[in-house]
């Protein structure tokens, strides 16, 4: 891609972990594929972890001029496409920079070509992730519906589905991104997640409410 990959803290592994990074494999996924799992893609990949994002919506829609107008392309439009249509003329293009559109383009198209679509992704790659997080409790919904009504394969790994619900803007997914590290890094310290996953995710729960209110839910399916 054209465009600079953006930087964020690097998320080193705390002390206590001996594992080379990234032993699992996870997707993250919101509505559109464009705010709050590109978030957590560029996060989780700028440190270290294996990571693809998606979203679950019919369409990809961003806020437009108003509520009742906003922007809808297609899954499998590049970034830089929808880029270059809100940007199409000065006006545009400084109503898209004042509202961030322009820089949630821009970053998703420094970290692949466009928004992927939940439901389209064949079930092999699908059950390559070992845990898949949500970002909001609908989404977590159709994950889990779109696992439970697939062709089981052949192998039928287990894929662990949790919810980390996040406010679709921008300052709450830059939030929500480091609550997600923080749980990977957590989960990469596992020897079983079938066993483990309830605990840690209850330790886990737990532990955050003390300073923020967070809710997790958590799903295991097979396929």
């Amino acid at each position: 891609p054209s465009l600079p990959r953006p930087s964020t803290p690097p998320g080193l592994p705390p002390p206590h972990s001996h594992r080379p990074p990234s032993k699992l494999s996870y997707g993250v996924v919101c509505s559109s594929n464009i705010n709050r799992s590109m978030e957590a893609h560029v996060v989780l990949g700028n440190a270290g972890l294996r990571v693809e994002s998606y979203g679950t919506g019919t369409t990809v829609r961003l806020p437009g001029r108003s509520a009742m107008e906003p922007r809808v392309f297609k899954f499998g439009t590049p970034y830089e496409e929808m880029y270059a249509s809100m940007s199409a003329t000065p006006d545009d293009e400084a109503f898209f920079t004042r509202n961030g559109v322009l820089q949630l383009c821009r970053r998703g198209a420094a970290v692949k070509l466009a928004p992927q679509r939940w439901q389209d992704v064949p079930s092999p790659d699908v059950q390559n992730h070992d845990v898949v997080i949500a970002f909001e409790e609908r989404i977590f919904d159709a994950v889990v519906d779109d696992l439970q009504t697939r062709e089981p394969t052949e192998d039928f790994v287990p894929v662990h589905v949790v919810c980390l619900d996040t406010k679709d803007n921008p300052h709450e997914a830059k939030l929500q991104g480091r609550v997600c590290l923080d749980l990977c890094w957590l989960l990469e310290g596992a020897t079983d997640l079938v066993e483990e996953m309830p605990e840690i995710l209850e330790a886990f729960q737990e532990e955050r409410m003390t300073h923020t209110p967070i809710k997790i839910l958590y799903q295991l399916c097979y396929l």
